[in-house]
């Protein structure tokens, strides 16, 4: 099941491919739907997005898919989500930090996005919607903190535009050049590893912190 995954993350634009020849226009469902539960529930970060949206926009570009419905759906997805995601993390409060690390829900991830968010404040919506992981954490922690929902709005809304619009238009516009459609495989492994990066400093950095204390 474990290598499935991955060779979904390594081959996406083969199992995209395939979607869109077995499914046809359902397959604007099944974007919408992985989008929404990677941004809209804590217990599924590990879901593609920003691979993920540059494939699809790749796609529009060869004519597969209408890269207006995907400006409208996947933004609209996202934004649907991280609502779901703040009216949860409001309902269950700063009690979720007493929890204990499940197989489904990872206080560490929880405790490293609340130090992101208090780091920088209300912009964490938009910054963290380019870093996997913390994107699905964000919004969960904005809602526990009580952050003003008028602000989280419009945040939210900044954050999905700039995200989806970039990946999207990315793919579209640069997808299907020849080097990078030949080297598809590796563009994507650029895309994860370029988006984990930030985390991953912002991770060593705090460590970093706590050793010199």
């Amino acid at each position: 099941m474990i290598y499935k995954f991955i060779d979904i993350f390594i081959h996406l634009d083969k199992y995209l491919s395939q979607a869109i020849s077995d499914y046809g226009g359902w397959t604007y469902l099944i974007l919408f739907l992985i989008v929404f539960c990677e941004t809209g529930l804590v217990v599924t970060p590990f879901l593609p997005g920003d691979s993920l949206l540059f494939a699809a926009g790749a796609f529009a570009a060869a004519g597969s898919f209408k890269l207006g419905w995907l400006l409208f759906l996947l933004p609209l997805a996202t934004i649907m989500g991280d609502n779901l995601n703040y009216w949860i993390g409001h309902g269950l409060g700063p009690k979720v930090f007493n929890y204990e690390k499940s197989r489904f829900f990872n206080r560490e991830h929880l405790e490293r996005t609340h130090a992101f968010y208090q780091k920088y404040g209300g912009m964490t919506i938009i910054y963290a919607r380019f870093i996997p992981i913390i994107r699905t954490f964000a919004p969960f922690v904005a809602g526990i903190g009580r952050m003003n929902y008028g602000w989280f709005l419009g945040y939210s809304l900044i954050g999905c535009l700039l995200w989806v619009g970039i990946f999207v238009l990315g793919g579209y516009f640069f997808g299907n050049i020849p080097m990078v459609k030949r080297n598809f495989t590796i563009v994507i492994f650029a895309i994860i590893a370029i988006s984990v990066l930030p985390a991953f400093i912002h991770y060593y950095k705090h460590k970093l912190s706590i050793r010199k204390k």
